[in-house]
């Protein structure tokens, strides 16, 4: 999140290809944009790591998730940002674009996809349908919750590192990834994101704000056809795409990401 007066960036970001995804998965951008002078606000999104966690299905909507942004917003007494969000904190991040154009300066979306794309490019493709198929699976009580939990969280940990190149997290960072996943309760509302697509609102409004997405198009979540599609619903839009990267293009590429995001924050 980035103060339109002072300049701050709210990075917001679960994962999708290994639910789990909290702050550190910005760390090698915050000293580039603080040294750059934007005040940084990396939060943990409610229910991730250290978050307060609600048990109810119906506090993960996207209008709580948008809410929470507000809410972090006006604490800290910051009335226009730029918001940059990725996997789930890029879809809560579009939501914001189509709610609260008022607040936004500009938005920053990587490897997600608007939440009226998902849907529909997903029923029009086979291969993004199979991909998104493990959502499904998430939707169960309690089976999933011991799946992902068993052996230290082993599946989660194999997910991350098997979605990624080898650079992209050390073994520290993993270990901190599992003692988030690990936390009382913690696998439960992280998947609550997924069950509460079923409130999903209708987000059909145009995004105004000036938007950038940026891509890892080797991404073994997310076809690079949702960028397009997502893209299509912004009135200032651009793209730059990171030919080598997975669906962790801010760990992988993190020098060119961090002068993609400069170049367009300051612009």
């Amino acid at each position: 999140m980035i103060d339109a007066s002072a300049a701050a960036s709210l990075a917001a970001g679960p994962g999708q290809t290994a639910p789990g995804d909290f702050w550190i998965g910005w760390r090698r951008q915050i000293d580039a944009l603080a040294s750059a002078g934007f005040r940084v606000i990396v939060p943990d999104q409610r229910g991730y790591n250290t978050s307060d966690k609600p048990k109810a299905i119906r506090e993960y909507t996207l209008p709580k998730l948008v809410g929470d942004v507000v809410a972090i917003a006006d604490a800290l007494g910051i009335g226009r940002f730029h918001l940059i969000g990725h996997d789930w904190g890029g879809i809560v991040a579009w939501a914001a674009g189509a709610k609260l154009p008022h607040r936004l300066e500009r938005l920053v979306i990587l490897n997600a996809p608007h939440p009226e794309v998902l849907l529909a490019h997903s029923l029009r493709s086979p291969t993004q349908f199979l991909r998104s198929s493990y959502a499904a699976f998430f939707q169960f009580p309690l089976l999933p919750e011991a799946v992902l939990g068993a052996g230290h969280s082993a599946l989660l940990a194999r997910a991350l590192i098997k979605s990624s190149r080898t650079d992209a997290f050390t073994a520290e960072e993993i270990a901190e990834y599992r003692q988030a996943w690990e936390r009382p309760g913690a696998l439960t509302v992280m998947l609550n994101w997924y069950r509460a697509l079923r409130f999903r609102p209708s987000l059909k409004q145009r995004i105004t704000t000036p938007t950038l997405v940026l891509w890892g198009m080797q991404d073994q979540a997310l076809e690079y056809g949702l960028a397009e599609r997502s893209l299509a619903l912004c009135n200032d839009r651009g793209l730059q795409t990171f030919e080598k990267a997975t669906h962790w293009a801010q760990r992988e590429e993190a020098s060119a990401m961090n002068a993609a995001l400069l170049a367009f924050l300051d612009g």
